[in-house]
């Protein structure tokens, strides 16, 4: 019954052994979920974000990563709808915010770079929470961080869901003096009626687009659209998913600030960004 509904309202599904499978393993995911969170197995990388004309550091994208003690890193694909379909996504997705902002408030006394920026994903379910802007506002006093160095990833399609709504709170989250950016930007159905009202920081262009851009003149085009209209709006440009030399050039030349992704660095552990911030060269202020 849930497989038909999930396929399509008018939908039917004959049963198959595959199903009854695929819902054991799905109990089992979910009995490992809950272990997982009261024995604090979770743990956070780091992904670097650069200036893709001086290479230096900027900041970090914060992503959760589950070390299982059996089957090793388990994809966050797995497990992040079941943390969002239990409803354990709020107390996980506070618990990022805090170690994150936590982990960047270390990094900048430790090795004096106090304008380096933390990026942390906001699921669905935390975009919603009426009362999140007093959660973020009660972890900034209490670790002490830079409101203005952390920023807040919020998709495209989240935005738009209701777009009054998502106003008036990212609004709120503003005068915290945090900095909000719009994920995956180009592959939701945003309104420029109201993308110009939404009080956004940064635009990160998604991917699909900067994957495709070398060989697609198509995708080249809606990049370099993208990045004109971040220049015209006043935000910061952050592409994803640059695996390339000629991509990191494309972008730099037509005027990308930032990007990230493996052509510089994969997600890394805290012990490895330690070693990327002590190297001068690699860093910046």
């Amino acid at each position: 019954m849930y497989r038909a509904k999930a396929l399509n309202e008018f939908q039917y599904q004959v049963f198959s052994t595959d199903m009854r499978d695929e819902a054991i393993a799905r109990l089992d995911l979910e009995s490992d979920l809950l272990i997982a969170l009261e024995r604090d197995e979770f743990i956070l990388f780091y992904q670097p974000i650069l200036d893709l004309n001086t290479e230096h550091i900027s900041g970090f994208e914060a992503l959760l990563r589950w070390p299982h003690l059996q089957q090793g890193l388990i994809s966050p694909a797995r497990f992040i709808p079941v943390l969002e379909e239990t409803g354990l996504i709020l107390n996980m997705g506070e618990w990022v915010i805090q170690k994150a902002c936590h982990q960047l408030k270390q990094w900048q006394t430790e090795f004096n770079q106090p304008n380096l920026k933390m990026s942390i994903n906001l699921s669905r379910q935390q975009f919603r929470q009426q009362d999140l802007p007093e959660r973020i506002a009660e972890i900034i006093h209490d670790v002490r961080v830079d409101a203005s160095k952390v920023q807040l990833e919020i998709t495209e399609s989240m935005v738009m869901k209701d777009a009054q709504v998502s106003h008036q709170l990212m609004l709120r989250l503003k005068d915290l003096g945090i900095r909000l950016a719009i994920d995956d930007f180009g592959t939701g159905y945003s309104s420029l009626s109201y993308l110009h009202r939404f009080p956004t920081d940064t635009l990160k262009i998604d991917r699909s687009f900067v994957s495709r851009m070398e060989k697609s003149s198509e995708d080249f085009e809606i990049v370099q659209t993208i990045i004109t209209l971040g220049q015209k709006l006043n935000t910061d440009l952050v592409a994803e998913g640059i695996t390339t030399a000629r991509q990191h050039e494309l972008l730099r030349e037509s005027g990308c600030q930032q990007g990230q992704e493996y052509y510089f660095y994969k997600p890394l552990a805290v012990d490895e960004i330690a070693a990327l911030l002590a190297a001068p060269c690699k860093s910046g202020s």
